[in-house]
């Protein structure tokens, strides 16, 4: 499905963001704090670190389950196409009764 793509493509480039942020993070920038914050820095970046790491961990799993539901819901729509669109189509009609009494 083309929906599957764009989702796919979407969630790779944020994926691919995080990245390179994180990479921006841990690459180390000359001239930056002084000598009395020397020391306070290696354990904030550490911090930082783990919890940007933690977090691309994290990001990764929504990944994974996104892909999975998206192609269980592919799988559940080819093995019952008249279901599906019959779903679709009642659920639209009550978005737009719903939207009308507004």
């Amino acid at each position: 499905m083309t929906a599957d793509a764009v989702l796919s493509r979407e969630l790779n480039s944020l994926h691919e963001e995080l990245s390179t942020s994180h990479r921006k993070r841990r690459s180390p920038h000359p001239g930056d704090g002084s000598a009395s914050g020397a020391k306070a820095a290696p354990a904030a970046m550490s911090k930082d670190a783990t919890e940007e790491q933690q977090l691309s961990g994290e990001f990764g799993d929504f990944v994974h389950v996104i892909k999975e539901f998206v192609e269980e819901a592919e799988k559940g729509v080819s093995s019952h196409p008249a279901a599906s669109v019959i779903g679709a189509m009642v659920i639209g009609i009550m978005i737009g009764r719903l939207l009308v009494r507004r």
